[in-house]
């Protein structure tokens, strides 16, 4: 642990390696984002892109840019943030790397919410507030349902697993009561997208992590490694423990609920990105912010190959983190089995 000194009154405590993996993340991601903005039916090179981005472009080269591309890239990354944090607060809390709201039901229960939107006809604008409904919702149902004189980790990603089950098959029989067209983008929304994403969908989500983001990276990260710990020892601590959790869980489904709304349940970035961060980190507890840096990085990279690995054919992103992250997931489970964790 090391201590920055900015005069004599403030100093503030980081550890070297973890802030060196989450810059790096960051820069990654930063890279990936450029190549993607130059990339395209008009490409264009990255001095050129970083030209146009601080105003100096020609006005097709700023309407290409910070127009048609930048939403989209702006919106990956901070869906990846968003959805990375969500997943660390899960997996601390549930002290579970499992802990993830796309296997928990928390992006199944925003799926439902918007389905019902499409079946009764509401708008983009209204289909993004019935996703964050939805996760609200089955987070409150999952909460209630896991509680019994307490919430034990355990107890609750059973029980998640379980309502993510109920909610794939309630998603199924609602796709099968809408018109063909309304399916047909449902099952685009469903599938995880950044397709045609603008200023509208990033917005929310950028004032979201503007707020939270700091609020949580500064102010919960003992209270996690305290909960990592069990919860008589958090309590001999001095962590209200019940209120703490209940706290750390609204703010990870409300991120995973917005992340949602903005580019449909993407999978497994939640689940990966805080796993990965911690490997690179090699430091216990939450690592939020390597987290948070790990999931842009991987989000954007997924969609700029989504985008190119087929010629002529765009594919939704989820579909390229479901290929990954399954992958993942396969290695992780066996893993865990092989360390008697499970």
């Amino acid at each position: 642990m090391s201590t920055l000194r900015i005069g004599a009154a403030v100093s503030v405590r980081y550890r070297p390696r973890p802030l060196l993996v989450g810059t790096a993340a960051l820069l990654i991601a930063l890279a990936v984002g450029v190549l993607a903005l130059g990339s395209g039916d008009y490409p264009m090179s990255p001095a050129d892109v970083l030209r146009t981005l601080t105003g100096g472009g020609s006005p097709a080269e700023d309407f290409i840019v910070n127009e048609l591309r930048l939403p989209r890239v702006v919106t990956a990354l901070l869906v990846g943030a968003a959805l990375a944090l969500a997943g660390a607060l899960f997996q601390s809390l549930v002290r579970n790397p499992l802990g993830s709201p796309d296997i928990l039901g928390f992006t199944q229960g925003a799926g439902a919410g918007a389905l019902l939107v499409v079946l009764a006809g509401g708008s983009s604008l209204a289909l993004a507030g019935g996703a964050i409904a939805g996760g609200i919702a089955t987070g409150a149902a999952i909460y209630a349902l896991a509680w019994r004189q307490g919430l034990h980790g355990s107890r609750l990603v059973l029980v998640g697993i379980g309502t993510a089950a109920v909610l794939t098959g309630v998603n199924g029989y609602l796709l099968t009561r809408t018109q063909l067209m309304d399916a047909a983008r449902a099952m685009l929304w469903l599938t995880g997208s950044l397709d045609g994403r603008g200023w509208r969908d990033a917005v929310p989500l950028l004032i979201a992590l503007a707020v939270i983001g700091p609020a949580v990276l500064l102010g919960a990260g003992r209270a996690l490694r305290m909960l990592e710990m069990g919860d008589d020892a958090a309590s001999g601590l001095g962590i209200r423990v019940e209120r703490v959790r209940l706290a750390l869980l609204a703010t990870a489904v409300l991120l995973a609920s917005l992340a949602a709304a903005a580019a449909g349940p993407v999978n497994f970035v939640a689940l990966t990105a805080p796993q990965l961060a911690r490997r690179l980190t090699r430091a216990p507890g939450p690592n939020l912010l390597a987290a948070m840096c790990t999931g842009a990085a991987l989000l954007v990279t997924a969609d700029f190959i989504a985008q190119r690995a087929l010629t002529g054919h765009q594919l939704p992103v989820g579909v390229v983190t479901g290929v990954l992250g399954g992958g993942y997931l396969v290695w992780l489970l066996a893993t865990e089995r092989r360390a008697g964790r499970m």
